[in-house]
């Protein structure tokens, strides 16, 4: 897909992601559960898919026909910084040939000391025709990642971030300041667990929104039924 062919394709809609961490039932060695949820949410009408590894990823790729935002989540000592880390994780997402690639975009520095956007500018100086999302907690993060040259700042990481910290539901102020004020697209994701809530953030100013436990986490789906419950005895 061309660049713009995938602006059209994922405006105004759904992406879905499509991940699980080992330590998740839905996880397992080998993979192969993934795109069996990426095929049920393409079947339903979501524009894209967001998932993690090259496996997964891979995997996707040979069972639905939609753009990927792909990332790799990778824990480095003396950093928080987790997804998208360093330029050995991009390169090998380049080559599995992501149609987005997610790097978290907050104010940490990476293990070898550059910040959110020095890193993007690295990425864009070393594949410039590569279409890349930094994953954002607040309006000064995406600012300066859309200014080394983010395709799209999404709300990923507000919440969970020690400046961001308390905010546990979706922050439908900050999507409308990133629409008004970012030149970037603004990609909703995080908190997001209704379709209502979903609606809202492409009214609030949303190119696009990404939800993911709502959808593919049945753990934490039924977590939310199960305390709600609790607090009703």
């Amino acid at each position: 897909m061309t660049h713009e062919q995938i602006f059209n394709q994922i405006k105004g809609g759904l992406i879905v992601s499509c991940q699980a961490l080992e330590h998740e039932p839905l996880y397992t060695k080998e993979g192969g559960v993934m795109p069996l949820m990426a095929k049920a949410a393409a079947q339903s009408g979501a524009v894209g898919i967001r998932a993690n590894t090259v496996r997964d990823i891979t995997q996707i790729k040979q069972v639905v026909d939609l753009p990927v935002i792909g990332i790799i989540k990778k824990d480095y000592p003396d950093t928080p910084m987790y997804i998208t880390v360093t330029m050995q994780e991009v390169d090998e997402l380049v080559a599995c040939g992501v149609d987005i690639l997610a790097v978290q975009g907050t104010g940490a520095l990476r293990p070898n000391g550059q910040t959110s956007a020095e890193f993007i500018r690295a990425i864009k100086e070393k594949y410039p025709d590569q279409l890349v999302m930094a994953d954002c907690d607040n309006i000064e993060n995406a600012l300066a990642c859309a200014g080394a040259g983010a395709d799209f700042v999404g709300t990923t990481m507000r919440g969970y971030t020690p400046e961001t910290t308390g905010i546990n539901d979706v922050d439908f102020g900050f999507i409308a300041q990133l629409a008004r004020e970012c030149p970037a697209k603004v990609i909703a994701e995080g908190h997001i667990h209704t379709p209502e809530q979903a609606v809202q953030a492409l009214y609030a100013g949303a190119f696009a929104l990404v939800v993911g436990g709502a959808i593919t986490r049945p753990a934490e789906i039924t977590a939310r039924y199960t305390a709600a419950i609790n607090n009703h005895k």
